[in-house]
């Protein structure tokens, strides 16, 4: 694995932070096109992608800590500190899904003082938000984290001993659940906009599928997952629920619960006008 592209000295270009580099460059790309297309104000996309990064790295930290809080035992400095205590330079340790959640309370904001529609405004994202996390999970890959469990499927991978799931993980086959990740997010993109094309009516469509989607998609790879104790949020006596899939259940309901109050809204509003 790759999770260090260049190396000098102190200062290292991380695989990781470089693919949400270049996911968040194609996402910004597709809702500008997306944006324009669809009569958003010139400008609003860049400005809430801009606020969507600088929040949704803040999340991905923030819930990276929560679920890791035993790493700063004693330098609590190193949450936010770009020198770390042991001298590297650059802050590690992100979690997508906080990031995600983040992102979209910076886009309820942004729209709520702008007077914009939020639903429109949610809508023009979501392809690039499915997209965004396909390539971020790549940088997963390339990083040796957020590894599966073993496996004796011909696809199974086997990470070198020198990255976190080889380490764990040694010589044992395992499940690429971060391609898994790559994969039905990148379908997802263009199952969205393919559907966006045929079947939408009403604003709130496109995001609520994505919800529904990636929250479902996303509960299942995590059965997948290898997980350290801190991310087991709910435990019985023969299995668990990690704060993913917890987080992926309620992306669902929410999703579903979306679907049909804009339905309803749209509705309301065309009996209104007729």
């Amino acid at each position: 694995m790759y999770p260090v592209i260049a190396d000098f000295g102190r200062i290292k270009l991380y695989s990781y932070g470089l693919m949400l580099f270049f996911a968040f460059l194609l996402g910004l790309i597709v809702a500008h096109k997306r944006g324009k297309a669809q009569g958003l104000p010139e400008g609003a996309v860049l400005d809430l992608s801009t606020l969507i990064v600088i929040f949704g790295l803040l999340g991905a930290r923030i819930l990276y800590v929560v679920t890791h809080i035993e790493e700063f035992q004693g330098r609590w400095l190193d949450i936010i500190n770009p020198i770390q205590s042991d001298g590297r330079i650059g802050i590690a340790g992100l979690v997508l899904l906080g990031g995600v959640i983040a992102g979209v309370l910076t886009t309820i904001a942004y729209t709520w003082l702008k007077n914009l529609s939020l639903l429109h405004i949610l809508d023009v994202f979501a392809p690039s938000l499915a997209l965004g996390i396909g390539i971020g999970r790549i940088g997963c890959f390339l990083n040796g984290c957020c590894f599966g469990l073993p496996t004796e499927l011909p696809w199974g991978v086997v990470f070198p001993s020198t990255c976190l799931a080889g380490s764990i993980q040694q010589g044992v086959h395992i499940h690429p659940t971060q391609l898994y990740a790559v994969l039905y997010s990148i379908a997802l993109f263009f199952l969205l906009i393919f559907l966006e094309r045929r079947f939408k009516k009403f604003d709130g469509f496109t995001f609520s599928l994505l919800l529904i989607f990636y929250g479902t998609l996303r509960f299942f790879n995590e059965m997948l997952r290898w997980h350290e104790e801190g991310l087991r949020l709910i435990q019985w006596s023969t299995g668990f629920f990690t704060v993913s899939q917890v987080v992926s259940f309620f992306m669902v309901v929410s999703g579903v619960v979306l679907y049909i109050f804009a339905r309803r809204i749209a509705r309301e509003s065309d009996q209104t006008t007729s």
